[in-house]
Protein backbone atom coordinates (compact mmCIF):
# COMPACT_ATOMS: atom_id res chain seq x y z
CA UNK A 1 0.00 0.00 0.00
CA UNK A 2 1.05 3.42 -0.57
CA UNK A 3 2.68 5.36 2.48
CA UNK A 4 0.43 8.41 1.77
CA UNK A 5 -3.13 8.86 -0.10
CA UNK A 6 -3.22 12.07 -1.66
CA UNK A 7 -6.75 14.00 -3.42
CA UNK A 8 -5.20 15.47 -6.30
CA UNK A 9 -7.83 18.26 -7.72
CA UNK A 10 -6.30 20.14 -10.54
CA UNK A 11 -9.37 21.86 -11.02
CA UNK A 12 -9.81 24.26 -14.16
CA UNK A 13 -6.50 25.63 -16.50
CA UNK A 14 -3.44 25.68 -15.69
CA UNK A 15 -4.14 23.29 -12.81
CA UNK A 16 -3.00 20.13 -14.81
CA UNK A 17 0.11 21.96 -15.71
CA UNK A 18 1.38 23.02 -12.35
CA UNK A 19 0.18 19.77 -10.86
CA UNK A 20 1.76 17.70 -12.86
CA UNK A 21 5.32 19.24 -12.29
CA UNK A 22 4.37 18.80 -8.26
CA UNK A 23 3.70 15.41 -9.08
CA UNK A 24 7.51 14.99 -11.35
CA UNK A 25 9.12 16.49 -7.85
CA UNK A 26 6.95 14.33 -5.24
CA UNK A 27 7.60 11.12 -7.27
CA UNK A 28 11.78 12.32 -7.13
CA UNK A 29 11.77 12.36 -3.30
CA UNK A 30 11.49 8.58 -2.75
CA UNK A 31 7.63 8.71 -1.18
CA UNK A 32 5.27 6.19 -2.20
CA UNK A 33 2.43 8.11 -2.62
CA UNK A 34 -0.94 7.14 -4.54
CA UNK A 35 -2.56 10.01 -6.49
CA UNK A 36 -6.35 9.63 -6.09
CA UNK A 37 -8.07 12.12 -8.88
CA UNK A 38 -10.73 14.21 -7.50
CA UNK A 39 -13.62 16.24 -10.14
CA UNK A 40 -13.91 20.28 -9.60
CA UNK A 41 -14.30 22.89 -11.58
CA UNK A 42 -15.85 24.92 -13.42
CA UNK A 43 -16.45 22.28 -16.12
CA UNK A 44 -18.82 20.49 -13.28
CA UNK A 45 -20.49 23.70 -12.72
CA UNK A 46 -21.90 24.23 -16.04
CA UNK A 47 -22.59 20.23 -16.43
CA UNK A 48 -24.43 19.78 -12.50
CA UNK A 49 -24.54 22.84 -10.97
CA UNK A 50 -22.05 22.00 -8.31
CA UNK A 51 -18.34 22.85 -9.09
CA UNK A 52 -17.78 20.54 -6.15
CA UNK A 53 -19.63 17.51 -6.35
CA UNK A 54 -20.17 15.21 -3.00
CA UNK A 55 -17.98 12.59 -4.44
CA UNK A 56 -15.34 14.48 -4.27
CA UNK A 57 -15.20 15.69 -1.25
CA UNK A 58 -16.03 11.77 -0.10
CA UNK A 59 -13.44 10.84 -1.71
CA UNK A 60 -10.95 13.46 0.32
CA UNK A 61 -11.97 11.86 3.79
CA UNK A 62 -10.18 8.48 2.52
CA UNK A 63 -7.28 10.51 1.91
CA UNK A 64 -4.09 12.13 4.08
CA UNK A 65 -4.14 15.15 2.19
CA UNK A 66 -4.56 17.16 -0.61
CA UNK A 67 -3.52 18.77 -3.67
CA UNK A 68 -5.37 21.56 -5.54
CA UNK A 69 -4.56 23.07 -8.96
CA UNK A 70 -6.65 26.30 -9.65
CA UNK A 71 -9.86 27.19 -10.14
CA UNK A 72 -11.53 29.54 -12.35
CA UNK A 73 -15.15 32.08 -10.60
CA UNK A 74 -17.17 34.09 -12.11
CA UNK A 75 -19.95 36.28 -10.82
CA UNK A 76 -23.53 34.68 -10.07
CA UNK A 77 -25.18 36.33 -13.40
CA UNK A 78 -21.97 35.06 -15.77
CA UNK A 79 -21.91 31.67 -13.64
CA UNK A 80 -25.73 30.93 -14.18
CA UNK A 81 -25.23 31.89 -17.84
CA UNK A 82 -22.97 29.59 -18.69
CA UNK A 83 -24.97 26.63 -16.77
CA UNK A 84 -26.71 23.65 -17.98
CA UNK A 85 -30.04 25.70 -19.79
CA UNK A 86 -31.70 22.59 -17.96
CA UNK A 87 -30.55 23.69 -14.46
CA UNK A 88 -31.02 27.29 -15.07
CA UNK A 89 -34.18 27.60 -13.91
CA UNK A 90 -33.73 25.51 -10.44
CA UNK A 91 -32.07 28.29 -8.25
CA UNK A 92 -28.61 26.84 -8.44
CA UNK A 93 -25.86 29.34 -7.10
CA UNK A 94 -22.68 29.07 -7.76
CA UNK A 95 -19.69 28.77 -4.66
CA UNK A 96 -16.12 28.92 -4.84
CA UNK A 97 -15.15 25.39 -4.61
CA UNK A 98 -11.69 26.40 -2.28
CA UNK A 99 -13.98 28.39 0.09
CA UNK A 100 -16.54 25.74 0.41
CA UNK A 101 -13.79 23.00 1.49
CA UNK A 102 -11.91 25.48 3.90
CA UNK A 103 -15.66 25.25 5.57
CA UNK A 104 -16.03 21.76 5.22
CA UNK A 105 -13.29 20.40 6.59
CA UNK A 106 -12.29 23.56 8.85
CA UNK A 107 -9.59 24.60 7.72
CA UNK A 108 -9.09 27.23 9.54
CA UNK A 109 -5.38 28.14 9.03
CA UNK A 110 -4.10 29.41 5.62
CA UNK A 111 -0.04 29.50 6.13
CA UNK A 112 1.74 31.88 3.31
CA UNK A 113 5.49 31.15 3.67
CA UNK A 114 6.63 34.63 1.12
CA UNK A 115 10.67 34.34 1.14
CA UNK A 116 12.80 35.92 -1.73
CA UNK A 117 15.37 33.22 -2.72
CA UNK A 118 18.37 34.88 -4.51
CA UNK A 119 18.94 34.27 -7.92
CA UNK A 120 15.44 35.42 -8.25
CA UNK A 121 15.36 38.29 -10.83
CA UNK A 122 11.63 39.36 -9.37
CA UNK A 123 12.71 39.98 -5.71
CA UNK A 124 11.62 43.54 -4.33
CA UNK A 125 14.80 42.86 -2.03
CA UNK A 126 17.06 39.31 -0.97
CA UNK A 127 16.27 39.44 2.21
CA UNK A 128 12.92 38.65 2.97
CA UNK A 129 11.31 36.01 4.83
CA UNK A 130 7.88 36.49 5.85
CA UNK A 131 5.30 33.95 7.47
CA UNK A 132 1.68 34.92 6.89
CA UNK A 133 -1.04 33.00 9.26
CA UNK A 134 -4.54 34.37 8.08
CA UNK A 135 -7.62 33.02 9.61
CA UNK A 136 -9.28 30.72 6.94
CA UNK A 137 -13.39 30.40 7.49
CA UNK A 138 -14.26 33.17 9.62
CA UNK A 139 -14.52 37.30 8.90
CA UNK A 140 -15.95 38.90 5.87
CA UNK A 141 -15.66 35.65 4.15
CA UNK A 142 -18.28 34.01 6.83
CA UNK A 143 -20.70 34.41 3.98
CA UNK A 144 -22.90 36.04 6.00
CA UNK A 145 -25.05 39.00 3.33
CA UNK A 146 -27.77 40.51 3.06
CA UNK A 147 -29.74 42.04 -0.10
CA UNK A 148 -31.86 43.38 0.41
CA UNK A 149 -31.62 44.10 3.90
CA UNK A 150 -34.35 42.31 6.23
CA UNK A 151 -36.86 44.34 8.10
CA UNK A 152 -35.82 42.96 11.50
CA UNK A 153 -32.45 44.15 11.56
CA UNK A 154 -33.82 47.98 11.80
CA UNK A 155 -34.67 47.20 15.12
CA UNK A 156 -31.25 46.63 15.85
CA UNK A 157 -29.87 50.26 17.50
CA UNK A 158 -27.60 52.31 14.90
CA UNK A 159 -29.29 50.42 12.33
CA UNK A 160 -31.55 53.48 11.15
CA UNK A 161 -28.88 54.98 9.79
CA UNK A 162 -28.44 52.64 7.31
CA UNK A 163 -30.41 52.55 3.74
CA UNK A 164 -33.08 50.50 3.16
CA UNK A 165 -31.65 49.45 -0.25
CA UNK A 166 -28.38 49.18 1.60
CA UNK A 167 -26.24 45.66 1.22
CA UNK A 168 -24.79 44.54 4.36
CA UNK A 169 -21.60 41.59 4.47
CA UNK A 170 -21.18 40.53 8.36
CA UNK A 171 -17.83 40.63 9.70
CA UNK A 172 -17.72 37.53 12.26
CA UNK A 173 -14.59 36.82 14.55
CA UNK A 174 -15.24 34.40 17.24
CA UNK A 175 -13.38 33.93 20.27
CA UNK A 176 -12.29 30.30 19.55
CA UNK A 177 -11.55 31.45 15.91
CA UNK A 178 -9.29 34.11 16.99
CA UNK A 179 -7.59 31.76 19.54
CA UNK A 180 -6.45 29.30 17.22
CA UNK A 181 -5.40 31.46 14.39
CA UNK A 182 -3.16 33.43 17.49
CA UNK A 183 -2.07 30.70 18.66
CA UNK A 184 -1.51 28.83 15.51
CA UNK A 185 1.05 31.54 15.00
CA UNK A 186 3.08 31.52 18.42
CA UNK A 187 3.22 28.14 18.31
CA UNK A 188 4.52 28.31 14.70
CA UNK A 189 6.77 31.15 15.90
CA UNK A 190 8.27 28.92 18.95
CA UNK A 191 8.94 25.91 16.80
CA UNK A 192 10.74 28.01 14.05
CA UNK A 193 12.49 30.00 16.12
CA UNK A 194 11.26 33.19 14.88
CA UNK A 195 11.81 36.25 17.03
CA UNK A 196 8.44 38.29 16.19
CA UNK A 197 4.40 38.24 15.93
CA UNK A 198 2.86 40.99 14.57
CA UNK A 199 -0.95 41.31 14.79
CA UNK A 200 -2.95 42.90 11.57
CA UNK A 201 -6.11 44.41 12.09
CA UNK A 202 -7.57 48.11 12.27
CA UNK A 203 -9.33 47.91 16.12
CA UNK A 204 -8.87 51.38 15.94
CA UNK A 205 -12.29 52.25 13.51
CA UNK A 206 -13.40 48.30 13.88
CA UNK A 207 -13.68 48.39 17.50
CA UNK A 208 -15.70 45.64 18.40
CA UNK A 209 -14.90 42.47 15.97
CA UNK A 210 -10.98 43.48 15.36
CA UNK A 211 -10.99 44.97 19.10
CA UNK A 212 -11.89 41.15 19.95
CA UNK A 213 -8.85 39.68 17.70
CA UNK A 214 -6.50 42.44 19.40
CA UNK A 215 -7.70 41.34 22.68
CA UNK A 216 -7.23 37.89 22.51
CA UNK A 217 -3.75 38.42 20.77
CA UNK A 218 -2.52 40.53 24.22
CA UNK A 219 -3.38 37.75 26.26
CA UNK A 220 -1.58 34.70 23.96
CA UNK A 221 1.18 36.90 23.41
CA UNK A 222 1.54 36.75 27.28
CA UNK A 223 2.46 32.90 27.30
CA UNK A 224 5.31 33.43 24.87
CA UNK A 225 7.60 35.45 26.52
CA UNK A 226 10.66 35.23 24.34
CA UNK A 227 8.91 36.24 21.21
CA UNK A 228 7.88 40.12 20.25
CA UNK A 229 4.73 40.76 20.02
CA UNK A 230 3.15 44.11 17.88
CA UNK A 231 0.35 45.29 16.26
CA UNK A 232 -0.08 47.11 12.87
CA UNK A 233 -2.97 48.46 11.31
CA UNK A 234 -3.50 47.58 7.97
CA UNK A 235 -3.14 50.39 6.23
CA UNK A 236 0.01 51.02 7.95
CA UNK A 237 1.45 47.75 7.54
CA UNK A 238 0.92 47.91 3.78
CA UNK A 239 3.32 50.77 3.66
CA UNK A 240 6.03 49.78 6.13
CA UNK A 241 5.79 45.80 4.13
CA UNK A 242 7.02 48.12 0.86
CA UNK A 243 9.38 50.23 2.63
CA UNK A 244 10.86 47.66 5.64
CA UNK A 245 9.48 43.84 4.26
CA UNK A 246 12.73 42.47 5.81
CA UNK A 247 12.03 43.96 9.48
CA UNK A 248 8.79 41.57 9.56
CA UNK A 249 8.92 38.12 10.90
CA UNK A 250 5.38 35.97 11.30
CA UNK A 251 2.06 37.93 10.88
CA UNK A 252 -1.39 36.95 12.18
CA UNK A 253 -4.42 38.40 10.71
CA UNK A 254 -8.24 37.92 10.12
CA UNK A 255 -9.06 36.73 7.09
CA UNK A 256 -9.68 40.14 4.70
CA UNK A 257 -6.63 41.63 5.58
CA UNK A 258 -5.17 38.31 5.43
CA UNK A 259 -5.70 37.91 1.71
CA UNK A 260 -4.58 41.52 1.30
CA UNK A 261 -1.18 41.54 2.69
CA UNK A 262 -0.77 37.85 1.58
CA UNK A 263 -0.76 39.07 -2.23
CA UNK A 264 1.08 42.34 -1.40
CA UNK A 265 4.22 40.48 0.41
CA UNK A 266 4.14 37.14 -2.95
CA UNK A 267 4.56 40.24 -4.98
CA UNK A 268 7.83 41.41 -2.74
CA UNK A 269 9.25 38.13 -3.44
CA UNK A 270 8.92 37.17 -7.34
CA UNK A 271 4.80 37.46 -7.60
CA UNK A 272 2.20 34.48 -7.70
CA UNK A 273 4.37 31.97 -9.38
CA UNK A 274 6.37 32.01 -6.01
CA UNK A 275 3.30 32.08 -3.93
CA UNK A 276 2.25 28.86 -2.18
CA UNK A 277 -0.41 28.66 0.52
CA UNK A 278 -1.15 25.59 3.20
CA UNK A 279 -4.83 25.23 4.21
CA UNK A 280 -4.63 23.43 7.26
CA UNK A 281 -7.40 22.34 10.60
CA UNK A 282 -7.46 19.71 12.69
CA UNK A 283 -7.64 16.62 11.08
CA UNK A 284 -7.12 17.86 7.14
CA UNK A 285 -4.68 20.04 4.96
CA UNK A 286 -5.16 21.54 1.29
CA UNK A 287 -2.51 22.41 -0.13
CA UNK A 288 -2.26 24.90 -3.53
CA UNK A 289 -0.40 27.81 -5.35
CA UNK A 290 -2.42 30.89 -4.80
CA UNK A 291 -2.78 32.18 -8.25
CA UNK A 292 -5.60 31.92 -10.50
CA UNK A 293 -6.62 29.24 -13.34
CA UNK A 294 -4.74 31.73 -16.27
CA UNK A 295 -6.82 29.68 -18.68
CA UNK A 296 -5.34 30.84 -21.85
CA UNK A 297 -2.18 29.34 -20.94
CA UNK A 298 -3.82 25.94 -20.29
CA UNK A 299 -2.56 23.26 -21.54
CA UNK A 300 1.13 25.03 -22.76
CA UNK A 301 2.97 24.30 -19.50
CA UNK A 302 4.48 27.88 -20.04
CA UNK A 303 3.64 29.19 -16.15
CA UNK A 304 5.99 28.87 -13.27
CA UNK A 305 5.31 25.93 -11.19
CA UNK A 306 7.19 27.33 -8.32
CA UNK A 307 4.30 28.35 -5.98
CA UNK A 308 2.70 24.58 -6.64
CA UNK A 309 6.30 22.99 -5.85
CA UNK A 310 6.57 25.00 -2.64
CA UNK A 311 3.07 23.97 -1.85
CA UNK A 312 3.90 20.20 -2.07
CA UNK A 313 6.93 21.45 0.31
CA UNK A 314 4.48 22.03 2.78
CA UNK A 315 2.42 19.13 2.15
CA UNK A 316 5.48 17.32 3.04
CA UNK A 317 6.06 19.12 6.38
CA UNK A 318 2.31 18.87 7.19
CA UNK A 319 2.56 15.16 6.59
CA UNK A 320 5.68 14.79 9.40
CA UNK A 321 8.57 14.56 5.98
CA UNK A 322 10.35 17.59 7.63
CA UNK A 323 13.88 16.42 6.47
CA UNK A 324 12.68 15.64 2.64
CA UNK A 325 10.86 18.98 2.45
CA UNK A 326 13.72 20.89 3.39
CA UNK A 327 15.20 19.24 0.52
CA UNK A 328 12.59 20.18 -2.04
CA UNK A 329 13.31 24.07 -0.68
CA UNK A 330 17.28 23.49 -1.09
CA UNK A 331 16.53 21.90 -4.43
CA UNK A 332 14.33 24.98 -5.48
CA UNK A 333 16.89 27.52 -4.15
CA UNK A 334 19.18 26.46 -6.14
CA UNK A 335 17.45 26.17 -9.26
CA UNK A 336 16.69 29.64 -8.68
CA UNK A 337 20.12 30.76 -8.15
CA UNK A 338 21.89 29.18 -10.67
CA UNK A 339 19.38 30.74 -12.95
CA UNK A 340 20.00 28.11 -15.97
CA UNK A 341 16.37 26.80 -16.17
CA UNK A 342 14.07 29.90 -16.28
CA UNK A 343 10.23 30.05 -17.33
CA UNK A 344 8.96 32.94 -19.28
CA UNK A 345 8.16 35.18 -15.99
CA UNK A 346 11.78 35.10 -14.98
CA UNK A 347 13.23 36.05 -18.67
CA UNK A 348 14.07 32.50 -19.60
CA UNK A 349 11.98 30.03 -21.97
CA UNK A 350 11.74 26.67 -19.75
CA UNK A 351 8.78 25.19 -19.66
CA UNK A 352 6.66 24.19 -16.61
CA UNK A 353 7.90 20.49 -16.51
CA UNK A 354 10.96 21.74 -17.36
CA UNK A 355 11.52 23.83 -14.56
CA UNK A 356 10.14 20.61 -12.57
CA UNK A 357 12.86 18.04 -13.31
CA UNK A 358 14.99 20.50 -12.54
CA UNK A 359 14.24 20.97 -8.58
CA UNK A 360 13.84 17.36 -8.92
CA UNK A 361 17.16 16.52 -10.05
CA UNK A 362 18.75 18.41 -7.27
CA UNK A 363 16.99 16.30 -4.73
Amino acid sequence: MARYRIAWLPGDGIGKDVLDAARVVLDATGIEFEYLPGDVGWEFWKKEGNALPERTVEMMKRTDACMFGAITSKPQDEAVKELNPELRDKGYRYYSPIVKLRQIFDLYTCLRPCRSYPGNPLNFRDDIDIVIFRENTEDLYSGVEFRPVPKAFYQVPGMEKVPKDAAISLKVNSPRGCERIIRSAFEYARKKQRKRVTTVLKANVVRVSDGLFLEIARKIAKEYPEIEYDNANIDTLCMWLIKRPHEYDVLVAPNLYGDIISDLCAQLVGGLGFACSANIGENYGLFEPAHGSAPKYAGMYKVNPIATILAAKLMLDYLGEEEVADRVEQAVARVLKEGKVRTYDLGGNASTLDMAKEVARYL
